[in-house]
């Protein structure tokens, strides 16, 4: 009798233009924690889109309990045991939490009809297993993104599974929700439950897995204990080459030119920013730090006209007072921003590489009533060679690509527009450490050639390494600035904290 719960053995799947695995390998122990790791774009979701029934494999097997099956859709996977937590949560958010766990599964009366009572009942029992404490009766829309994933691990345990697969699992989580979903991790092998967990975080793998899988060009690298790796053996794999250094070499470009002040930005909004006032060089990329619920990203919408602020806060671009009341004014200022979510407010999913590039410089290309549709294959060309984007043609959808190349191509939208000043939200969120190394280069090109860049990251080496400056932000308020030379950890973590408990209307 095999070790292993689940064997995928020699699994090949080709897209136009692109073989996505090629003789890809995954054996999975029950009751352990197997990683599955790789640069975006080297196959870990496709393969486990085959695994769970969203993609028929085009050869390969796939041996569950020792039985060989190729599950037509993902009911079919549930029933078999096999789960997916997918990283850009889809529940129905007007529905509640025990009708989520239970959609498709209802349980029913003599009478056929859906047997709410006994539904709420056992959906306690779900929500018990994985430490939520919250009325099964809440719609999903009054639920965190945390409280959201433990749902959607409860539903994995109404359908009794053997196998869960977490997709990016903490993308989005903070430490403390991090840590509870490990715990739950653990709950879960102690039932002899496996887990499959995808993830670019080096220190979570490292401190959470038994096994490691690592694919490249969805190709099979090797599997090895996770007690034998370390970051570099990880990246060494992942890349196929030696990374020197996370980030690249750079001499900061920062002038004193000041293109853009922000005096006295507050928001109506009572828990939100108060106060803030800051200034950006040409050439600088000032770095903003804070932990989560800082107002960092609601900061820099009311910037960009996303978001409503008080009559008293002003913006000067190059010494001038301009005027922000909606996107369209900031684009035509020459301010660019991308978005935190890619997925939810960046890509337009269902239209091609072309379309997102160029929707935002649309009028550049019109000649009367007419777009010249030579124009802006040009550009969309030019954009995918500068900026590596990988991607079969450029009438690719966007939804088809990885992360990493997602990320690309909106950066690609907005220089095609040719603004001064970008601002970047979490830049590098759920994407690898070459795809990163390539958008830091991209980064540093850009202020290079006079352009500055505002850089809202939570993760501490991206905000030290990068960052020509930084800006802390507390509940809402502007807690200090650090030059890169002197910032360290310690001295972010302070700032970060330095307002903790006083109330947003106390003075710093």
């Amino acid at each position: 009798m095999s070790d292993y719960i689940l064997e995928m053995i020699d699994i090949n799947k080709s897209f136009p233009g692109v073989k996505a695995l090629d003789n890809a390998q995954l054996k999975l122990k029950a009751g352990t924690v197997h990683a599955l790791m790789g640069e975006n774009g080297a196959g870990k979701s496709t393969l486990m889109k085959c695994l769970y029934g969203m993609y028929f494999a085009d050869s390969g097997d796939i041996i569950l309990d020792g039985e060989n099956v190729s599950f037509k859709d993902s009911k079919e996977a549930l029933d078999h045991g096999v789960a997916m937590i997918h990283q850009e949560l889809q529940p129905i958010r007007m529905m509640t939490v025990g009708e989520n766990i239970f959609l498709g599964n209802y349980p029913r009366t003599k009478l056929g009809l859906v047997d709410h009572d006994a539904m709420y009942k056992e959906t306690e029992q779900y929500l018990e297993a994985v430490g939520l404490q919250v009325n099964p009766r809440t719609l999903l829309n009054e639920l965190t993104v945390s409280q959201m994933q433990s749902v959607e691990i409860a539903k994995a345990i109404s359908h009794h599974a053997k196998i869960v697969i977490m997709d990016e699992p903490t993308s989005s989580l903070t430490e403390a929700e991090v840590a509870k979903l490990f715990e739950i991790i653990e709950d879960l092998t102690d039932q002899n439950i496996a887990v499959i967990y995808i993830s670019h975080k080096m220190k979570e793998i490292l401190e959470i897995s038994d096994e490691v899988t690592i694919l490249r060009d969805g190709q099979y690298i090797g599997t090895w204990p996770a007690n034998e790796l370390d970051n570099n053996k990880i990246i060494h794999h992942m890349v196929g080459r030696e990374l020197t250094s996370l980030f690249p070499p750079r001499t900061s470009m920062a002038q004193e030119e000041k293109v853009l002040e922000v005096e006295n930005f507050t928001s109506p909004t009572a828990l939100s920013f108060k106060g803030c006032s800051f200034d950006l060089k040409r050439g600088e990329i000032l770095g903003v730090g804070g932990l989560v619920g800082a107002q960092r990203t609601e900061l820099m919408e009311a910037i960009y006209g996303i978001r409503l602020h008080e009559d008293e806060g002003i913006i000067k671009k190059e010494g001038k007072q301009i005027r922000i009341n909606r996107p369209q004014d900031a684009i035509r200022h020459g301010i660019a921003l991308v978005t935190e979510d890619r997925r939810e407010s960046g890509i337009f999913t269902v239209l091609s590489v072309s379309d997102n590039v160029a929707i935002a410089s649309v009028n550049q290309y019109r000649h009367g009533p007419l777009l010249s549709l030579k124009e802006i294959d040009s550009v969309v060309e030019d954009s995918i060679d500068k900026l590596s984007i990988k991607t079969p043609t450029h009438q690719t959808p966007i939804g088809s690509l990885s992360g990493g190349n997602q990320q690309k191509v909106i950066l690609a939208r907005w220089l095609a527009n040719a603004p001064d000043i970008l601002i970047l939200d979490e830049p590098t969120r759920g994407i690898d450490v070459g795809a990163k190394y390539e958008i830091y280069e991209i980064i540093g090109q850009l202020v290079e050639i006079g352009k500055s860049v505002i850089m809202i990251t939570s993760e501490m080496a991206e905000l030290l390494g990068l960052s020509d400056r930084i800006m802390v932000m507390c509940e809402g308020r502007i807690s200090g600035f650090l030059d890169a030379k002197e910032a360290t950890q310690e001295k972010v973590m302070d700032l970060a904290t330095r307002f903790m408990g006083q109330g947003q209307d106390q003075q710093a």
